[in-house]
């Protein structure tokens, strides 16, 4: 599948308070995945952003998850992405987001 280019998308670790946000997440990431957009998310394997993940993963698209290190020691890095970037900061982090979208 040709690469057309990378969206970021920053949301979640929680799945929200209406279970339509979790379908909403996981249309989104089977979306991207159709078209051959990359998704660079916040590297999480929970909530929102985890099932944006997933889907684009299911899809058979591709996945940079940007994590700072603290949130990785928690466990809650997504082990199954296509490339995982550790950084030292939120700051870090959403600018590196930024920069590969």
């Amino acid at each position: 599948m040709k690469h057309l280019g990378a969206i970021a998308v920053f949301c979640g670790s929680k799945p929200g308070g209406e279970p339509a946000y979790g379908e909403a997440a996981s249309e989104l990431g089977a979306e991207l995945a159709r078209r051959g957009i990359k998704l660079v998310s916040g590297g999480g394997r929970i909530g929102l952003m985890g099932l944006v993940a997933d889907a684009v993963l299911a899809g058979g698209g591709q996945v940079m998850g940007v994590i700072p290190t603290f949130l990785e020691e928690l466990e809650v890095g997504h082990d199954g992405l296509t490339e995982m970037v550790k950084v030292s900061s939120m700051h870090e982090r959403k600018a590196h987001m930024f920069r590969a979208s």
